[in-house]
């Protein structure tokens, strides 16, 4: 049903019935379950969907590209933590499989919700993975997700070398995400993901002194309360110093990083954490990384 309403919203979109911002605060009804007031914006989902439409995103695209950011992060001093790139194409058809090795990473540079995890490419079906790129590829995020930088990313497909995950702590069958919140150059928090399966993960937040925060998450059958709690990296410096020199003076962006053993690994910058939809945090949570949030008209 909700991708049925999402569908409908986007044609009403093209069709000019509805406009970006309208459907941006459609989708927030629906999400957060109340109406918004992007005028005077008081936590964080309201100060992205005023940044959206009212601040500057000149460099958002820039971030938001999977491909292109890499040379973003190169030029801020961190070309090491950059995962092995294996190829770049325009279209899916483009892609030589033959030159890829047997374990890979592939994914759209505009996407979410669409990367390939390729095990062992002997088994790999082919033309049905060319489908799901396909799809993915034709998306237009920037009307259905009412995140206008999208548009302005010319989408491409791309495959990066494959982590070594026995390197994770509590036994994780996928890559411990690290998603640092940093507001004005500042790490706050990081918001953890790991156990990654088709239709959930266990999500944990910190803070700075790794603290587990369990009063400031909501669970879902798809964001599980973990049984147990991951260590602190040793590394954790070297990546808060990481994830605020990428991060500038904006005033809020999602720093994601991966550690193996301890080397770290970029893996995105997000701008629109869920689009701007949030509902994995409390009120009070949202509220709090709203104050941290500082628009060019707050005084």
């Amino acid at each position: 049903m909700k991708k049925i309403i999402f569908i409908i919203l986007g044609l009403l979109v093209k069709v000019k019935i509805l406009t970006p911002i309208r459907i941006a605060k459609l989708r927030f009804l629906y999400f957060c379950r109340r109406w918004p007031d992007f005028q005077h914006p008081r936590d964080i989902n309201e100060k992205i969907n005023w940044m959206k439409f009212y601040g500057d995103t000149s460099q958002w695209p820039l971030f938001a590209d999977k491909y292109k950011v890499r040379t973003y992060v190169k030029e801020c001093g961190f070309e090491d933590i950059l995962v092995p790139l294996l190829g770049k194409w325009d279209t899916v058809d483009e892609v030589d499989w033959d030159s890829l090795p047997e374990r890979f990473v592939m994914k759209c540079n505009n996407g979410s919700g669409d990367v390939l995890v390729c095990e062992d490419k002997s088994k790999l079906d082919i033309e049905k993975t060319k489908r799901h790129f396909r799809k993915h590829l034709a998306k237009k995020l920037g009307i259905n997700a009412a995140e206008p930088h999208y548009d302005k990313i010319k989408p491409c497909v791309i495959a990066e070398e494959m982590l070594d995950i026995s390197t994770q702590p509590c036994g994780s069958v996928s890559m411990v995400d690290y998603k640092i919140w940093v507001f004005g150059g500042k790490p706050q928090y990081v918001w953890c993901a790991w156990n990654r399966k088709q239709y959930h993960a266990n999500v944990a937040l910190y803070d700075l002194d790794w603290n587990f925060r369990p009063e400031y998450m909501v669970w879902t059958s798809h964001y599980v309360k973990p049984t147990v709690q991951l260590p602190k990296p040793v590394c954790f410096d070297r990546m808060m110093e990481i994830a605020s020199k990428l991060a500038g003076k904006q005033p809020a962006v999602r720093i994601d990083l991966y550690v193996c053993g301890d080397k770290i690994y970029f893996g995105e910058m997000t701008m629109t954490s869920q689009a701007g939809f949030m509902d994995n945090f409390t009120d009070e949570f949202l509220n709090i990384m709203g104050d941290m949030t500082k628009l060019p008209t707050d005084k």
